[in-house]
């Protein structure tokens, strides 16, 4: 794999063809590359410098943000818009940094231009970032600058990052509902056994009578929290940047995990019909451009976002090598929908097998989006019930004794 070469941002001023004063920026590995560049713009560079750096990071214009995977869907779609209208490609990045707000994507894409105008391939400049532009995307660009294709192969591209990002959004959707409300529920309930029922608390205490079972739990409860309510917290997050630190650097956790979440009632087939759909989308994607069909499952193991699936696939791939028709390979499998695997047997048979996986894809994807609004009106009365009964249950128990005080009046 290449080696990113390290860049600066160089500051110009320069005159144009018609001898209008012009000014920008360009980032580049030094002030020469940047006039040789400009000059081939048809720019006579007049002055190049370092673009000054902010004293620690304060003032200097707007800080840099971390590029997000919306933002490479962004900048996908509109070099793909840009080349359909015939504009140049190393002129495309120009026009498209200007549209960026984010410092940090922008220093990326004149790094690419830089790239491209130096003589590399648009997918080499692209695989210099490999940690924003996966092997599928830049096999895909390959693909096109080979075949001629660029203009029909980055619209591809671009259709299959955001049908990607509008599934991850439907399942973040599904997610951030409860998780925030559960997140919310845990703060209040702190809140009331650490401040609220100790108030109480010596209020019964000048009772001088014995409390009833709920009410004796939840003081209890509530000294136990006044006393260790900072390991709580403090195991809480332990617990939380473990969990998430496993996910990240251990295979096998990671593995485990989204095998366990295919069991999670509900939840579980939302993540399988979302696995199916990236499965049909990036594999219609691939094989319409032209990409050798075990090539394209080989990507398309790495797409699918779950390690069953993921597993599924590779043994699909090695089938297919060894000469079996796919749906009989996805049919072994036992991960796949009968619906899906007909589709593809009907593909293969009439030579339309993109056609038919794009048409898979959009059936489950408005499955998965269905899905999401069915797992959303089944989740809210369930987390008012334990909203109910955590928090409602808090506050009944220590209204227990006042009633009965009162029945005894």
């Amino acid at each position: 794999m290449a080696k990113a070469t390290k860049t600066s941002m160089f500051v110009w001023e320069g005159v144009n063809r018609r001898g209008q004063a012009v000014k920008g920026e360009m980032s580049s590995m030094n002030s020469a590359l940047v006039k040789a560049q400009l000059r081939k713009q048809g720019i006579d560079p007049k002055k190049v410098k370092k673009a000054p750096q902010p004293l620690f990071g304060i003032g200097g214009g707007p800080k840099k943000k971390r590029i997000k995977s919306s933002d490479i869907t962004f900048f996908t779609r509109q070099m793909a818009t840009m080349v359909k209208s015939g504009v140049p490609l190393v002129q495309s990045f120009d026009i498209v940094a200007d549209g960026v707000d984010n410092l940090s994507l922008k220093q990326v894409i004149f790094e690419i231009r830089d790239s491209v105008a130096s003589g590399n391939d648009f997918a080499a400049a692209l695989k210099q970032h490999p940690n924003l532009f996966d092997e599928l995307t830049c096999n895909l660009v390959e693909s096109g600058e080979q075949a001629g294709t660029l203009e029909s192969m980055l619209d591809k591209v671009a259709i299959y990052k955001e049908k990607t990002e509008a599934l991850k959004a439907k399942i973040k959707k599904a997610m951030m509902y409860p998780t925030i409300t559960l997140m919310v529920a845990f703060a209040v309930t702190l809140v009331l056994l650490i401040k609220v029922i100790p108030s109480f608390q010596e209020m019964f205490t000048s009772f001088g009578s014995e409390l009833p079972a709920p009410t004796q739990f939840v003081v209890n409860l509530s000294e136990l929290a006044q006393q260790y309510y900072l390991y709580i917290l403090g195991g809480a997050v332990i617990i939380f940047v473990v969990f998430f630190q496993a996910l990240k650097t251990s295979p096998s956790f990671k593995d485990n995990f989204e095998r366990g979440m295919l069991q999670v009632p509900v939840l579980g087939d939302l993540i399988r019909k979302a696995a199916v759909a990236r499965y049909a989308r990036v594999l219609s994607t691939t094989f319409a451009a032209g990409v050798p069909l075990v090539d394209a499952l080989e990507s398309v193991s790495g797409a699918v976002g779950n390690s069953l699936y993921r597993d599924a696939v590779l043994n699909i791939r090695d089938d297919v090598a060894s000469g079996q028709q796919m749906h009989l390979a996805m049919r072994a499998t036992k991960v796949f929908p009968n619906m899906v695997v007909q589709m593809t047997s009907i593909g293969e048979e009439s030579g339309a097998l993109d056609t038919m996986l794009g048409k898979a894809a959009n059936y489950y994807e408005d499955e998965v989006d269905n899905a999401v609004d069915n797992l959303t009106a089944l989740i809210e009365p369930m987390i008012m019930v334990f909203l109910g009964v955590v928090i409602g249950g808090l506050i009944v128990a220590m209204y227990l004794p006042i009633f009965q005080m009162g029945s005894a009046i």
